[in-house]
């Protein structure tokens, strides 16, 4: 324990102002009432040993106890305890001996609680005064010396030194002073003599004990009598009653009564109130006649808890006396606690551990006993409890994981119920907010994405749309999308599509060959922008549709026309031989590569049809005699797309059983180059001249293949490998024209320029195997036909 001594002038004097420690970290400081706004009380911070800069961390503030004024405050610069509020001690306090103001000093993290006892010094700044200007008094003539007559003494609301110390009369030749304690007398010295004197002036003054001293004054004015020697007397000196508060008006509180030993008019005895405050006369009356003290007022137990009431008697002559009433205000539980949010960390983060404090709740009833006992309670299911901190404080604190996603807010309601009879409650709702983090990736609503696009599509055109959705808040939950690096035959991925960044939607780069290529995978991201980021991929495959942009491409017979093809037809052949097949493939697809074949033009009409799916070439009917033996066809390959595409080839057949027949080859040619042929045909029977030896012996091993197989004609590539066909090319089931392998020889006897050529069926047909063919270059029978000058090689 320890003080300190600070003078503050005040009128001239000079008050000390003492404070101290007190247990468990309390404080206490006295000063006068009537200081200035803004006047240093003591430094709060040096006291409890704070450094001042922890005042404003920590949130310090002054919290009154039990009212709704703060007298005091505290400068968190410095830490200085100062006057907030004017501060009148009578008005606080009354006549109490002792003026004590209650105040709170809270700290938070962690919450402290220091109370501040603020003991209010008196200063002399109240005159004593009589309840009266004027005092009658009526005195008989046969008044003895040493009579004695109360006056009702002077009110000081100062109290102590301050409040009324002595008593002056004015000198005079009938009475002096008298004063004991509580009561103050005049005496009389001198009998009166009504006919010499009927009336007499006193001068009573009144002095309290402050410096400066102050006074205050009154007139006794004395009326001579004729004899009336009793004054009433109280059946009490003192009467103690209880009331409770809240007493309706017209309750009567107590009862006093007095007597009177004279007779007639000089026993007659009224009563009234005393020198008593308006707070007396507001709140209660008195019955003159019988005595009563009846309730005209409210009662409030919170406002003044006690009374003490001056009640004078007087006879029909002017004698008085006194008694005092001291009534007692007894609580009832007719204050609802009140719910006092004092702290609260608002928006708080959705990862904040459970237990932790984010606001601080005070309650207050200003009852008593216990009807001030009060439970705070939180009866919602929310991730949220009070916590019993200190005397009338709870901490708020949570009691589980929150989540911003599942609840962004909370209207937590707290219910502070007294343990009174009945018990009164009142709520507070504390609206809370939770602050979001990133702990959400993206979502894309669907596990993979399909885009589907005609080949042949213009650059920048839409293909599809991914959606990712983020449940976090703003930029926590703002999504962005971008293409995962890769490549698509062996290109960045980013020279085939792009995504637009903030829709989602994917575009074509540029224009897609179904081709080249018929489908491929990117893989999408979506990033939110967060920190750190959090992102998720999804795939998105990318299908091209065929359009029908190739027409069929023919590959037996050669339709470049740079060499011609011919068949040799036997004359024996009966209707229904298959004599040929056209060949032809379609870079497209489904029914874009469905081929059909067509003979456009022939010779002979009805002599030889083409399979509509296969495209072999077959006669309609027997050979005859009359048909003629250079048979030219045209035939026409179209594609089932939309629209439909198409080529064209010419097939020349030989009807013959024997090369010596055919009159002359150089005759079988395109129409329209008949001139060329014969000079390439002219060239042609000279070399066969010069190679005849060679012939020969070529002729020789043919004969003797010729016992074992049938041979056909054919110029070109014979038998059409897999290797042969384009890259991207895909026969069609069911309707392509590549199914069957065929396998053509032919061969020269060593006779003149004649020579047998056998036509051999399919595999599906009984062909003869691919090895025991007789394979032949494409300038085999150039020379025959007058393509070319190189010479026939079998």
């Amino acid at each position: 324990m320890f003080s300190k001594m600070i003078a503050f002038p005040t009128c001239g004097f000079y008050f000390v102002l003492l404070f101290a420690h007190v247990a468990h970290g309390d404080l206490s400081y006295s000063f006068p009432e009537e200081m200035k706004r803004g006047s240093i009380i003591g430094n709060v911070a040096k006291d409890l040993g704070l450094d001042r800069g922890a005042l404003s961390i920590r949130r310090a503030r002054m919290e009154a106890d039990g009212t709704e004024k703060r007298y005091c405050d505290i400068n968190l610069n410095n830490g200085e305890l100062i006057v907030a509020e004017r501060i009148d001690r009578e008005g606080l306090c009354g006549e109490k001996a002792s003026c004590i103001l209650k105040h709170e000093l809270v700290l938070e993290n962690p919450l402290e609680l220091h109370l501040i006892n603020l003991h209010i010094q008196d200063v002399n700044d109240n005159s004593p005064q009589f309840k009266e200007d004027l005092i009658n008094i009526e005195i008989t003539e046969m008044a003895v010396r040493g009579a004695r007559f109360v006056i009702e003494e002077a009110r000081d609301t100062d109290v102590g030194q301050n409040s009324v110390q002595q008593y002056s009369l004015k000198n005079n030749a009938n009475f002096i002073l008298a004063a004991d304690g509580n009561t103050l007398e005049i005496v009389l010295e001198k009998e009166l003599d009504r006919e010499k004197q009927h009336a007499i002036d006193l001068l009573l003054t009144a002095l309290d004990g402050g410096s400066p001293q102050r006074s205050g004054t009154v007139v006794i004015h004395v009326t001579v009598l004729d004899a009336n020697d009793n004054a009433p007397v109280f059946s009490q000196a003192v009467y103690k009653a209880s009331l409770p508060e809240n007493s309706p008006p017209g309750t009567v509180v107590v009862t006093v009564s007095a007597s009177d030993a004279d007779k007639g008019l000089n026993g007659d005895v009224t009563y009234d109130f005393g020198h008593v405050g308006d707070d007396v006369k507001k709140v209660f009356s008195i019955d003159r006649n019988v005595g009563k003290i009846r309730v005209i007022g409210i009662v409030d137990y919170e406002t003044t808890r006690s009374f003490e009431i001056r009640v004078k008697a007087k006879d029909g002559l002017g004698l008085s006396s006194y008694a005092n009433v001291v009534l007692a205000i007894t609580d009832v539980n007719d204050n609802t606690p009140v719910v006092s949010l004092k702290s609260l960390t608002n928006p708080i983060p959705e990862d904040t551990a459970p237990g932790t404090e984010v606001g601080i709740v005070n309650v207050q009833d200003r009852d008593s006993e216990a009807n001030r006992q009060v439970r705070c309670s939180i009866h919602q299911n929310v991730p949220f409890k009070l916590v019993p901190s200190l005397k009338k404080y709870y901490s708020l604190v949570t009691t589980g994981q929150l989540d911003r996603e599942l609840a962004s807010d909370y209207n937590i309601t707290i219910t502070a119920t007294d343990e009174g009879s009945p018990p009164l409650s009142s709520s507070k709702t504390v609206q809370l907010s939770v602050a979001d983090i990133n702990d959400n990736p993206p979502v894309f609503e669907e596990q993979s994405y399909s885009a589907y696009v005609t080949e042949n599509n213009k650059a920048g055109s839409t293909l599809c749309s991914v959606t990712a959705r983020d449940p976090d808040w703003r930029q926590n939950g703002t999504v962005i999308y971008s293409l995962l690096p890769g490549e698509v035959n062996g290109a960045p991925v980013s020279s085939y599509l792009s995504v637009n960044g903030d829709t989602g939607v994917v575009h074509a780069v540029r224009s897609f060959d179904y081709e080249q290529f018929r489908s491929f995978k990117v893989h999408v991201m979506a990033r939110d922008n967060g920190s750190p980021p959090l992102s998720s991929n999804v795939t998105v495959s990318v299908f091209v549709s065929d359009v029908n942009d190739n027409s069929p491409q023919i590959l037996y017979p050669n339709p470049e026309g740079n060499s011609f093809m011919t068949e040799l037809v036997p004359k024996a052949a009966h209707g229904g031989s298959l004599v040929s097949k056209v060949i032809a493939v379609d870079a497209d697809s489904g029914q874009n590569a469905w081929l059909s074949y067509h003979i456009v033009k022939s010779t002979d009409p009805g002599l030889f049809t083409i399979g509509l799916h296969s495209g072999e070439i077959r006669t309609q009917r027997d050979i005859s005699e009359s048909d003629s033996m250079k048979q030219n066809l045209i035939v026409s390959v179209k594609d089932n797309g939309q629209p439909s595409l198409s080529a064209t080839c010419s097939m020349y057949l030989l009807i013959s059983d024997n090369l010596a027949e055919v009159p002359e080859l150089k005759d079988i040619s395109y129409d329209e180059k008949n001139s060329k042929l014969t000079s390439y045909l002219i060239i042609a029977l000279v070399s066969v001249s010069t190679f005849f030896l060679t012939f020969i012996i070529i002729i020789l091993g043919v004969r003797f293949c010729r016992r074992r197989k049938p041979r056909l004609l054919f110029d070109g590539a014979v038998a059409i490998p897999s290797a042969y066909l384009p890259p991207n090319y895909a026969d069609v089931d069911g309707t392509g024209t590549l199914r069957s392998t065929y396998n053509y020889d032919a061969y020269l006897t060593t006779g003149s320029r004649t020579s047998d050529f056998k036509f051999v069926s399919s595999y599906n047909d009984n062909t003869l195997p691919a090895d025991h063919t007789l394979r032949k270059s494409p300038s085999d029978f150039a020379d025959v036909f007058g393509k070319t000058e190189k010479s026939l090689e079998v």
